[in-house]
């Protein structure tokens, strides 16, 4: 098994605990380039806020997107718009990715601006 065969597994045995629950979800994708954030609906399964080191008002509060200071602003940005459309507490899913660096930074970041988790 490689390495992204891993990591699939990995997210789809949390994605299936999450669902089970019934919660809404702050997903976390990785590229070396970017990291982008989601809150997904438990219900329904629709993006209720979503935020990247693509969209606009954090790629001007960065230097280069494929940092640790990128993810810290993506968090603080997913915090900000799930607070907007009502949502306090998600369930942190990883995607997989290991519990540092980058996924570190984005969930310390949208804990400390209000998110629950």
């Amino acid at each position: 098994m490689d390495k992204k065969q891993s990591r699939i597994r990995r997210s789809r045995r949390t994605r299936g605990k999450i669902a089970s629950l019934g919660v809404n979800r702050l997903c976390v994708h990785r590229t070396p380039r970017h990291t982008y954030a989601q809150v997904i609906s438990g219900k329904t399964g629709t993006v209720i806020a979503a935020a990247s080191t693509l969209s606009a008002d954090v790629k001007k509060a960065i230097k280069y997107p494929g940092n640790v200071d990128a993810a810290t602003a993506v968090g603080k940005v997913i915090a900000e718009k799930a607070k907007a459309a009502g949502v306090e507490s998600v369930a942190f899913d990883r995607s997989g990715f290991k519990y540092h660096g980058r996924v570190k930074a984005l969930a310390d970041s949208a804990r400390e601006n209000g998110l629950k988790f």
